[in-house]
């Protein structure tokens, strides 16, 4: 998927508190004030969570997916039939005999590069229009999505959120270990599932040729 849904890049920040400044005493006869306490940092609690996928992998995001591989699946064919006539065209070719002229076997080719230039033009113009689709889908479920998650980081005490979608394909910084229970993706399905009301959608048919990229069909993978 393009890197449009990505909504959240963090939620929270690291909280400062600075103790109080002791008071200085006006009469000269009193003690001098104490020295100021220098700031001092809260521990963070870092939250991890995969924003793309999650969106994917609610049941809300996953009934979506279904729709529109259904609303695809007649382009799909239309697809699969050209190719498989290019296919064939190819073959006759291949095993046309040696006898067959000049004039003949540019003919066919000519034809096999007409036909392949249309399967290919419409493959991807199918291809475009699906991940439009999908793309304004899931992004409707993301934004949906967002006050389950800040909800849940609240509640959870968190002081700082990251998303960790895309993150090597636009030059992030890798997170090569965490702590069990510093990815909350899973919980925030669950949560968002519960409070949406949307059943988990039956199982769909095969995903069609014009598909979308790795977050179509996404496994939330535990940090």
């Amino acid at each position: 998927m393009n890197r449009t849904l990505t909504l959240v890049s963090a939620l929270g920040a690291g909280l400062l508190t600075v103790a109080g400044m002791a008071q200085t005493t006006t009469p000269t006869t009193q003690p001098a004030a104490p020295a100021a306490v220098a700031p001092h940092a809260e521990p963070a609690k870092i939250a991890l969570i995969e924003y793309e996928q999650v969106a994917a992998a609610t049941n809300e995001g996953q009934r979506a997916i279904q729709e529109i591989q259904s609303k695809y699946a007649p382009k799909k064919t239309q697809i699969d039939s050209e190719s498989a006539e290019v296919d064939s065209l190819k073959k006759q070719l291949q095993s046309a005999p040696a006898t067959l002229s000049d004039e003949d076997r540019a003919s066919k080719l000519r034809t096999i590069d007409t036909k392949e230039k249309q399967l290919q033009r419409d493959a991807q113009d199918a291809t475009q229009a699906y991940n439009a689709d999908l793309q304004d889908a899931l992004g409707k479920v993301a934004q949906k999505l967002g006050p389950t998650v800040v909800k849940y980081v609240q509640e959870n005490g968190y002081t700082l959120l990251l998303d960790l979608s895309g993150q090597q394909a636009q030059g992030g910084v890798s997170v090569m270990w965490a702590t069990p229970g510093t990815d909350i993706s899973q919980a925030i399905i669950e949560a968002y599932n519960a409070s949406s009301g949307v059943a988990a959608p039956a199982p769909s048919a095969p995903t069609p040729a014009a598909h979308h990229s790795t977050t179509t069909h996404p496994a939330t993978t535990k940090k």
